[in-house]
């Protein structure tokens, strides 16, 4: 292993740099830099050689040539083991370097900066940066290459080690990593220029051209569905259930995963306190109310048998009451947007219950599913209706109570598993039907799993009734009131149905298959 004698550090990304280079220097390492970069390190009396120094050139055309000079480049790149590449370093003075530290622009947030021009993001578009990178992971048994502040400590304490060297395999991981990070940076400038139309304006396509995917897996899981299927996570951001931040609990499992999503989803369906309680991905449970800890009440009212095991999610703050409502009950795992102190002193006592804090994601995003051969992708069910948007189609129109209960079940009925039936009273479910071939068929499973009366209950339908028959088997349960999309041949004759049973029903034109 040869020592680093030289490092060349150019970096968008400045946190912790200054510690980092400080720490080279200590290591007898000789620093050159660029621009910003070498200015910071100046300013805390740290010794950097510019990299026009070096080159004998200045940086020129506004920046962008800096660093793409044979002096740079041929240091980089120059493998050490082959005499004729050492000769011409020899020849030419060019000085070998053996580290190269550099980050690039953040593409991503200027690029989505409100009215940026074609122009702004072409000249955002770092070319020295990349070549860098790119020149030092080719030459990785020669050169370390350094694209992340995380990666600075694992740097250091093998370079103490070794006696200022880096070992081959640290070198390998570093240049995958590199190639990674340029992968994910051309991944971003061509995803944002193909938004671009030839007179350069901004398009607004939901589904992209070319679909590109290229995300850090954040761990490996135990096992996937099944114990003989194997899962890993892999996270976009910071947002939503993959990019929660887990508390307390043990390591999250696959199914945990899918069925907090599922959770967190249909919280966010409501804007007062709500709580839901998920098994398999359909909501056994769900409520709206005033206060968080009602909600919690009404939610595990619906179904407490299925409820064993599941897992919950709250659209507030998990507080210290509501708390010690769910202490009473084993569940897998808990989504909410913040626990208050009360809360988590209450739940890690629970040690295997997982706590996972989740931040909204502000911006709906693809739903990509995979089929052999490839992926389907469409945009998020983001469809909503008011009371406005229905239309009554009966006789008699739904008391203001019924119309309650109607807006809140067709909420939920989004996220239940098609074909789908949510009985419900205003602000709680009562019970659910979920996932049978066909739609009577869950009329009946929802009144066969019914522990509350169905008795003055209304009934969501996530699709319309292609027969009068569901409607006829819900009231022999006590139903008062339809909420479906309307859409069958058959609608007049489910309306008239509805008549002669002296039922509400309303029709939202709207559809909320879920497979």
């Amino acid at each position: 292993m040869a020592r680093v004698e030289r490092a060349l550090l150019s970096v968008t990304n400045k946190d912790g740099i200054v510690d980092f280079a400080r720490e080279l220097q200590g290591l007898g390492v000789e620093l050159i830099s660029t621009g910003g970069t070498a200015k910071l390190l100046r300013e805390q009396n740290i010794p950097v050689c510019e990299v026009a120094d070096v080159t004998g050139f200045p940086e020129m055309l506004d920046g962008r040539v800096k660093t793409i000079h044979p002096r740079i480049a041929g240091g980089i790149l120059a493998v050490r083991s082959n005499p004729l590449h050492m000769q011409a370093l020899k020849e030419h003075d060019i000085p070998a370097i053996q580290m190269v530290v550099v980050n690039l622009y953040a593409f991503e947030k200027y690029a989505g900066k409100p009215g940026v021009t074609r122009e702004e993001l072409v000249e955002n578009i770092d070319i020295g940066g990349p070549t860098m990178i790119r020149a030092a992971a080719k030459n990785w048994q020669d050169v370390a290459v350094v694209v992340a502040p995380s990666q600075y400590n694992a740097v250091l304490s093998e370079m103490k080690a070794n006696d200022g060297a880096v070992t081959q395999t640290l070198h390998w991981k570093l240049a995958q990593e590199a190639f990674l990070h340029t992968a994910a940076y051309d991944q971003a400038v061509s995803r944002r220029l193909l938004q671009v139309n030839a007179a350069g304006e901004t398009t607004t396509e939901s589904l992209p051209e070319r679909m590109q995917m290229n995300l850090p897996r954040a761990s490996v899981l135990r096992y996937g569905e099944n114990p003989h299927q194997e899962a890993a996570l892999y996270v976009s951001g910071e947002t939503g259930v993959a990019g929660g931040e887990k508390l307390h609990g043990k390591e999250l499992s696959y199914n945990n995963l899918v069925d907090l999503d599922a959770a967190w989803q249909l919280v966010q369906e409501f804007s007062e306190p709500a709580a839901a309680i998920i098994k398999h991905t359909n909501p056994c449970g769900c409520a709206e109310q005033a206060t968080q800890v009602e909600a919690y009440r009404l939610a595990l009212e619906a179904d407490p048998i299925s409820a064993f095991g599941g897992v919950l999610a709250f659209n507030r703050e998990l507080d210290g009451a509501t708390a010690e409502e769910v202490a009473k009950l084993f569940v897998e795992a808990i989504a909410a947007p913040a626990f208050s102190p009360e809360a988590l002193t209450l739940l890690t006592a629970k040690k295997n219950l997982r706590l996972l804090r989740v931040k909204p994601v502000q911006q709906a995003e693809l739903v990509i599913k995979s089929i052999s051969g490839g992926f389907l992708a469409q945009t998020a069910d983001t469809g909503a209706i008011t009371e406005a948007d229905l239309q009554v189609k009966t006789q008699r129109a739904p008391t203001k109570e019924e119309m309650k209960a109607l807006l809140f079940g067709w909420r939920v009925c989004k996220h239940v598993k098609s074909n789908a039936i949510v009985y419900a009273r205003a602000g709680q479910s009562i019970s659910v039907g979920a996932g049978q071939m066909s739609r009577v068929d869950s009329v009946k499973v929802g009144a066969l799993k019914a522990i509350l009366p169905l008795a003055g209950t209304v009934l969501a339908s996530d699709a319309f009734f292609p027969f009068p028959d569901g409607l006829e088997e819900a009231v022999k349960h006590g139903v008062t009131a339809f909420i479906q999309p309307g859409g069958s041949v058959k609608d007049e004759e489910v309306i008239a149905a509805a008549n002669r049973l002296n039922i509400a029903m309303v029709f939202t034109g709207m559809r909320h298959f879920r497979h």
